[in-house]
């Protein structure tokens, strides 16, 4: 794929953040796009600043027969599909004691799952294109734990692992699919504003702080960075600074990591720090 003029782009998670950066970007740069998202109103919205020419869907990507059939939908209308962006994604926050399968499992459903269903409804359709690229978002969480993020953290590393396996096995078949697995660092999107905390603790500091502090790289620089490496085909995309440094020290560090990092979230995050076994917790 030398550029994305005429080319079919299937974004997920379009309705804010990076999916709709992407959408914007693809839609300037000439590409066909179906855009598809669980809020209606921001998918609204995407579709008009993408001149409200785009295919259209509310999809919820936890769905597996859903994704399934929006894929035949979108290839029926276009004919083809060159590029899938796997982009919906949600957080909660909790430590591991104090989240409850609920709360893991809607994270994982969305994260991880809605990766493997947007992967495998698309794939014979980008495999037929003959010019096919798989990209699935994961995160610079996806390099490194976290503590209060162990759901996210989860879901993030399985993208990662899966995406690594997909691209390994596009090249043994020869398959005319590129595979590429993404880790933003702090990109200004609303993820952290919609995400909840499994014990009810007061967000309104957390965001703060992550608007504020933690995160230096916009949607669109994300969404710049993001089509520059499907064009050249990498197999790993690490958007800001703050991605490449910490990926970086946990090669430098390897399992000593977790040590300096547990003291840093000691300080910066103490009000999310863990905290004794809540009753009930597990259920």
């Amino acid at each position: 794929m030398k550029d994305f003029n005429g080319k079919v782009a299937v974004v997920t998670g379009a309705a804010s953040g990076i999916g709709r950066a992407l959408a914007v970007e693809l839609t300037a740069r000439g590409a066909r796009l179906a855009i598809s998202d669980v809020d209606a109103a921001g998918l609204a919205r995407t579709a008009e600043l993408c001149g409200g020419a785009p295919h259209q869907q509310i999809l919820d990507v936890a769905d597996r027969e859903a994704v399934h059939a929006y894929a035949d939908a979108v290839a029926a209308t276009f004919g083809t599909v060159n590029l899938v962006i796997n982009n919906a994604g949600i957080t909660k926050f909790g430590t591991v004691d104090e989240t409850p399968y609920a709360d893991l499992e809607a994270v994982m459903d969305v994260d991880f799952w809605g990766v493997v269903h947007g992967t495998k409804a698309f794939l014979p359709h980008l495999i037929a294109s003959g010019d096919g690229h798989v990209v699935n978002i994961s995160s610079v969480f996806g390099l490194f734990g976290v503590p209060t993020q162990s759901s996210y953290n989860a879901a993030k590393f399985a993208v990662r692992g899966y995406t690594e396996a997909l691209s390994q096995e596009m090249l043994i078949s020869g398959h005319p699919v590129a595979v590429t697995c993404v880790h933003p660092g702090g990109v200004r999107t609303g993820i952290v504003a919609s995400a909840t905390s499994s014990v009810g603790t007061d967000m309104t500091a957390l965001r703060t702080l992550f608007t504020e502090k933690l995160t230096p790289t916009s949607p669109e620089s994300a969404a710049q960075t993001i089509l520059r490496g499907v064009l050249a085909r990498k197999p790993r995309v690490l958007i800001g600074y703050d991605a490449v440094a910490m990926d970086t020290a946990v090669r430098l560090l390897g399992p000593t990591y977790q040590r300096l990092f547990a003291s840093v979230a000691t300080r910066v995050l103490g009000a999310l720090a863990p905290r004794p076994v809540q009753t009930g917790a597990h259920r």
